[in-house]
């Protein structure tokens, strides 16, 4: 009975540390012009515009909403309402009266 009751144990506690390995797979490394890329996508789908996307280093993201983690969690994508850069226009400049 003894014998039974160990090699129930053992095949039960086996079984659990193969379920948690299964689903602590590594992460992907995506890399972050093709997350970028991605997140582009969805957005122009949904029709979103005037907005920026900026890849910065992980924990210097600043002001604008983190969308995306590329680069193995060593960056983010940050997402900030407005126009975008290139659609910015320069101040004019005051000219002396």
């Amino acid at each position: 009975m003894q014998t039974w009751t160990v090699a129930a144990t053992l095949l039960f506690v086996g079984t659990i540390g193969f379920a948690q390995t299964a689903q602590t797979a590594p992460a992907v490394r995506k890399p972050c012009e093709d997350l970028k890329a991605e997140i582009t996508k969805k957005f122009e789908a949904k029709g979103v515009t005037s907005y920026t996307l900026d890849i910065v280093d992980k924990g210097k993201e600043g002001e604008g909403k983190i969308v995306g983690s590329c680069d193995g969690g060593t960056k983010s994508i940050v997402y900030t309402h407005g126009p975008a850069a290139s659609e910015t226009k320069p101040a004019e400049e005051k000219k002396p009266q």
